[in-house]
Order: C-alpha cells, then structure tokens, then sequence
C-alpha cells in the first residue's frame, strides 16, 4: 500500500528547517526605531509613528508595513542600543553615521573634563543615545570658533543651570562665558551618584 499510494504522493523535504517565529505589532518612534527584546531596530524613516508588524526568530527581525516587508536585521540581544541602518535615516542623520559613542567621548575628553561630562549627560539623557549626536557634536564643533578651554568653561556653565543641549552652550559661547580659571559662582557639585563618568563604559 505504501509503495503505490503514499510514495508516489510524498514531495521532497523543505530546502530549509523550519524556524519557529513570534509575531509582534510595534509603534514607530520619532528615531524611526521600533523596541523589541528591549534592544532597537531602525525602519525606513518615513514610517514614523506608523504601526508595524515584525516577525521575530532567534536570529533575525523582520519588519512588515502592510504586509510588505521594508527592513530586516540580524537579531542582537544587546539590550538598550539600537541597529540602525544608514538607508533608513534621514539625510540630516547620516552626517552622524560615522560617529560612534567611544570616538565622541574621546574627543569630548579633549576639550576638558566639564566638556566630557555634558557631553556623556547628553547622550544618557536620551531615550536613544544616538538623539543626543546632533548636540553633542554640536558643541564639539564649536572649539573651531572659541577654542577647547572657552568651550570647556561654557559646558560648565550649562551643567551648572542645568542645561542639556548645543543650543544652550552656543549661547554662553555667544554671551561671552568666563575663562576656565574663573570659577562660577555657587556652582553645584557635580560629582554625586547619579554621574557615572566615562569609566562606567569601559
């Protein structure tokens, strides 16, 4: 009976094994970035605040708009960083695609320790770190124009009214700031626990 009814009616085995998948439906956010395994993968920028679905393996991500697929990843389980893929981003974005957290800290450190901590609250303070590129390379272009030890004494400044952004330094740089010898006044103390200093990432 096999050999005349269930041979002749068996097909070849799946070219591949199968692969168990989860399905999830996910909001876009303003960085064009959706959440899943508490890790963040980019779509095509123009699906801000647009609902998708992703289909999720052990190894990789799918992202689906209206049942067509527009990203996939290799699936990372490093837990609050973002996969980001250059042709997703903004042209205003991809100025930054070069930058990295360590190259921006290193030369944050070059410009002073006050310069190095803004910088470092800048990019904490974000939900993604990569939202705080635009300020923090902001500022570090700003040592072509005033020079490392203004701009050093303008982000202690900032970090003594509690300022958060490029906008905020370029405007102590362009009111005129006092030099780094010339303490600000009543300034608070900002080595407590809630600064980690770049010794926390290495």
């Amino acid at each position: 009976m096999f050999e005349a009814l269930d041979r002749p009616a068996l097909l070849p085995l799946p070219a591949e094994a199968y692969e168990y998948a989860e399905w999830k439906r996910c909001r876009v956010g303003l960085d064009y970035h959706i959440e899943i395994g508490k890790h963040y993968y980019s779509v095509p920028h123009s699906l801000v605040r647009q609902e998708v679905e992703a289909r999720i393996t052990a190894t990789s991500i799918e992202v689906f708009w209206r049942g067509k697929r527009v990203a996939s990843h290799v699936r990372s389980h490093r837990p609050h960083r973002p996969t980001t893929v250059a042709e997703h981003m903004p042209s205003s974005h991809r100025r930054y695609r070069d930058w990295t957290h360590e190259r921006i800290r290193r030369e944050a450190g070059k410009v002073g320790a006050d310069a190095a901590t803004l910088i470092d609250v800048i990019l904490r303070s974000r939900p993604h770190p990569e939202q705080g590129f635009r300020s923090a390379i902001g500022i570090l272009g700003l040592v072509k124009r005033y020079g490392a030890e203004r701009v050093d004494a303008a982000c202690a400044q900032a970090l003594a009214i509690n300022t958060r952004s490029y906008t905020s330094v370029a405007a102590i740089l362009k009111s005129g700031t006092p030099k780094a010898s010339e303490p600000a006044q009543d300034a608070p103390v900002l080595v407590h626990a809630n600064i980690r200093g770049p010794g926390y990432y290495h």
